[in-house]
């Protein structure tokens, strides 16, 4: 049962027990109380149609932004295990500072420098694009086998 359909009954209940609404100051208050009462199950009903509809069209936009990001983004989730990081276009590289351990970003301007000085420790040390297995990329792939 709504909200409106129990200001109804509440209503014709006051009818049924005619109460006196023009004569008796307690039959007043009661009619006035049913009145706001009614206008706020209309409201509330109003308020739920609106949320109800609200929510219709967040999802068709939410659908159709999905298919925005699809068109532009494309599908990212295939094959990522096979790529190599290698392929990307970073601008920035993470190295740590040999002293403090901190992690620290770095661009490529740095990178080509070949000397940084750690903020947190302030010791300088060099930097070189080659990791241990000598590709740069510090992703452990043997790419003589991809050539």
């Amino acid at each position: 049962m709504t909200i409106t359909e129990k200001v109804a009954y509440l209503k014709g209940l006051a009818d049924g027990l005619a109460i006196d609404t023009e004569k008796s100051k307690e039959g007043k208050l009661i009619s006035v109380m049913i009145d706001i009462l009614e206008e706020m199950g209309m409201s509330i009903e109003d308020l739920e149609e609106n949320a109800t509809a609200l929510g219709e069209e967040l999802d068709a936009v939410s659908d159709d932004l999905a298919d925005v990001e699809e068109a532009v983004f494309g599908d990212d989730d295939e094959d990522e295990d096979d790529e190599c990081c290698c392929d990307e276009d970073e601008d920035f590289f993470e190295v740590e500072c040999p002293n403090c351990e901190q992690p620290l970003v770095i661009d490529e301007d740095v990178l080509e420098a070949g000397v940084i000085e750690c903020p947190n420790c302030h010791s300088q040390f060099a930097v070189s694009d080659e990791d241990e297995d000598g590709c740069g990329c510090g992703c452990g792939c043997d790419h003589e086998d991809e050539e």
